[in-house]
């Protein structure tokens, strides 16, 4: 092997192994990227007219906008919000302990509106936090027990909404007999750096759940939710025990999708493009800080976890780049690059993020890879999660973010309805002999 005169000798036992190696992660990335580029595509766009429509029998819908410290953004989500052209909703805002104008911006809403829309909208201050409980949690919690609508719309406090997706995502709910709906919102991207970022970002959800197989049942790692965008069903929602079980989970949205596919029910995954607006923070800066509380909980708190997945990302994403130096190696090293650019223009079409951002893919991976790292070291030297002015311990944390916990406890509860039901069937058996 020669590089810009630098000569590795590479015996052929090892050459033979890198070859093998390059072309397994090419390998990889082809069968990823042609399930994306065929499978994505086939995934419900809720702009199209097919959805365009009333549900049927006028189900009501709660949305829940938890919000702390929001002043910066609260008025533009309720504007949005209150301009759905769909009459049987209801907005709920909780204010969770802010010490902004966020209560104040609220309130004076729910004054104007309480005269020309009454009943729309309706707000609720949290002034204590109770101990077991992360604040948002809990403002979700609250929220849902103060609302007694059909469905639930659980979003955030910056997101902008069209006035009518929250009918159009009804309609599909409805179609699709969903119990958890998410509909992926379009990332406003506002800089260079949020584009490197939010494009690499995208990719690798890519590989972490497949987005086509959220609908079957027996994908059971292929699971969904999204902050901006969840919508449930009450009575899953209730089935599955509401907010409680999870009360200290940092990453709430997608713990709630874990804990519906685990209990069996229907989950669902639609795209809206330009109907749901995110700007998730501003530039690379403030993306990279947003990460610091999710990324090591997405792993449970576990540094060899998020070893794990920062290697794969050098070797699955930054190491082909090397295989383009020596020339056994730069055919798959190629492919995966091709892969990568067809990924980012197959997931550009549905989340706005310009496909071009895939000649950047390098700094994206080195920035997710830096996040991921910053994020660990952050919360262990803290030993555990200031998360808008609170502090979390991490030894209360580690117990109740375990991505395998639903599913255990979902499985105990169905061994227990196994059980009842054999009891049943004998204790019938032996009063008809008797």
């Amino acid at each position: 092997m020669s590089f810009h005169g630098l000569s590795i000798h590479v015996t052929e036992f090892w050459r033979g192994i890198i070859q093998t190696v390059s072309w397994a992660i090419a390998l990889a990335w082809v069968l990823r990227t042609y399930d994306a580029v065929h499978l994505l595509p086939t995934l419900p766009d809720l702009t199209t007219v097919d959805w365009d429509a009333a549900p049927a029998g006028s189900p009501t819908l709660t949305v829940v906008v938890p919000a702390r410290d929001e002043a910066e953004n609260i008025a533009a989500t309720l504007d949005a919000l209150l301009l759905a052209d769909y009459p049987w909703v209801r907005i709920l805002v909780v204010d969770d302990r802010s010490t902004d104008g966020t209560g104040a911006i609220v309130d004076a809403y729910v004054a104007e509106y309480g005269e020309r829309k009454p009943g729309r909208l309706a707000a609720i201050h949290v002034a204590d936090l109770p101990d077991g409980w992360l604040g948002k949690t809990f403002a979700l919690m609250v929220a849902t027990e103060n609302s007694d609508s059909d469905y639930l719309l659980f979003t955030d406090a910056d997101v902008l909404f069209s006035p009518s997706i929250l009918r159009r995502a009804l309609v599909y709910a409805q179609d699709s007999k969903a119990d958890h709906l998410v509909v992926m919102p379009t990332m406003q991207v506002r800089s260079r750096g949020e584009g490197i970022v939010l494009g690499f970002f995208q990719i690798f959800g890519l590989w972490a759940s497949r987005l086509w197989k959220v609908e079957d049942p027996k994908a059971k790692s292929d699971v969904v939710g999204v902050g901006a965008f969840n919508l449930v069903r009450r009575d899953a929602l209730n089935e599955i025990g509401g907010w409680l079980p999870q009360r200290l989970v940092v990453l709430e949205d997608i713990t709630l999708g874990r804990r519906m596919r685990a209990a069996g029910m229907r989950q669902r995954v639609a795209f809206a493009p330009g109907l749901v607006l995110v700007h998730w923070a501003k530039g690379a800066g403030g993306l990279l800080r947003g990460m610091t509380k999710n990324l090591f909980s997405a792993f449970n708190f576990q540094p060899l976890l998020v070893l794990l997945a920062w290697l794969w990302i050098a070797v699955f994403c930054l190491l082909p780049l090397v295989g383009l130096v020596w020339l056994p190696t730069v055919l798959p090293a190629l492919v995966v690059l091709c892969c990568i650019g067809a990924s980012y223009r197959v997931m550009g079409e549905a989340s706005r993020i310009d496909a071009r951002y895939a000649w950047l893919y390098p700094l994206g991976a080195l920035a997710l890879m830096f996040a991921m790292l910053r994020s660990m070291v952050v919360v262990w030297v803290r030993r555990g999660v200031v998360w808008r002015g609170t502090y979390y311990p991490l030894r209360d944390l580690r117990r109740h973010n375990s991505p395998f916990m639903w599913e255990r406890a979902a499985r105990k509860r169905r061994d227990e309805e196994i059980n009842a039901q054999r009891l049943a069937r004998k204790l019938a058996k032996r009063k008809k002999n008797s």
